[in-house]
């Protein structure tokens, strides 16, 4: 199985990285991935600029475009003759639950891949500061268990699934859920600041407040240590048929102690 694997958070990124060695024994895995930081750019293309591949060992590609951009060089150039059979986008550093999934570069990877017919994961570990001890090791094997399950085969044409999990080592994850898009509180501070020319410029300052709590929600299961898999219509009718996922979930359920 071709796998592509693109992100927001760089080409360096540990996420990524650590995805491509849990994945690259088992898969024909390539990245390619923004040559800079590229999160919350949404789903942008590159329309009016030229884009730069560079090669920066066997299958990794660092792209100087978007996440977008990334999957598009994926799809038309570099694996045009053996096109992806799933593009993962991730493992994103930090959540993207909620209406995040709107601004996130990482879930754009993953619907520009589904507007070309390929199926699409977007994988976020969920953590609140950076420190040097997350557990992106955790997120990939479970993304590993996911392809190995045929999880990409599972899910409509023109869909994707938004997965997040919890920071935390395998063995403490309490299971896998099943769920809708939540909401995620933010302020609306800005602040104004004056540069050395005595010119206003200003920051968006708006912090993180919780959540609306629903039962059903990606950000209630990551509160409750599970693993959250949301799955997103892109086009077409909201009732999507992702009944086929349920009986896989049970089945991931059980490689956890419930």
């Amino acid at each position: 199985m071709r796998v592509l694997l693109a992100n927001d958070d760089g080409v360096t990124a540990p996420g990524i990285r650590s995805l491509y060695h849990a994945l690259r024994e088992h898969f024909e895995t390539t990245i390619i991935a923004p040559l800079e930081e590229r999160s919350t750019t949404g789903h942008s293309l590159s329309l009016d600029k030229p884009l730069r591949l560079e090669r920066i060992e066997e299958n990794i590609y660092g792209c100087s475009g978007f996440p977008a951009d990334c999957v598009l060089m994926g799809v038309g150039h570099v694996m045009k003759d053996n096109r992806p059979d799933v593009v993962v986008s991730g493992i994103n550093r930090g959540a993207n639950l909620g209406q995040d999934l709107y601004y996130s570069g990482t879930v754009a990877a993953a619907r520009e891949a589904a507007f070309h017919h390929v199926p699409s994961l977007a994988v976020s570990l969920v953590f609140g500061k950076v420190n040097e001890n997350h557990h992106y090791d955790s997120a990939a094997l479970f993304i590993k268990m996911c392809l190995e399950e045929g999880i990409h085969k599972m899910c409509p044409p023109m869909t994707l699934l938004n997965i997040n999990v919890p920071d935390l080592p395998l063995k403490e994850i309490r299971g896998v859920r099943l769920t809708d898009v939540g909401f995620r509180r933010y302020s609306e501070q800005i602040h104004a600041r004056i540069d050395t020319r005595g010119r206003e410029y200003f920051w968006i300052a708006g912090h993180y407040e919780g959540f609306f709590h629903h039962s059903e929600s990606d950000c209630h299961a990551v509160e409750e240590k599970m693993i959250s898999v949301t799955p997103h219509t892109l086009i077409g009718k909201k009732d999507q048929d992702f009944q086929a996922l349920i009986p896989l979930i049970e089945k991931l359920n059980a490689k956890f102690s419930l």
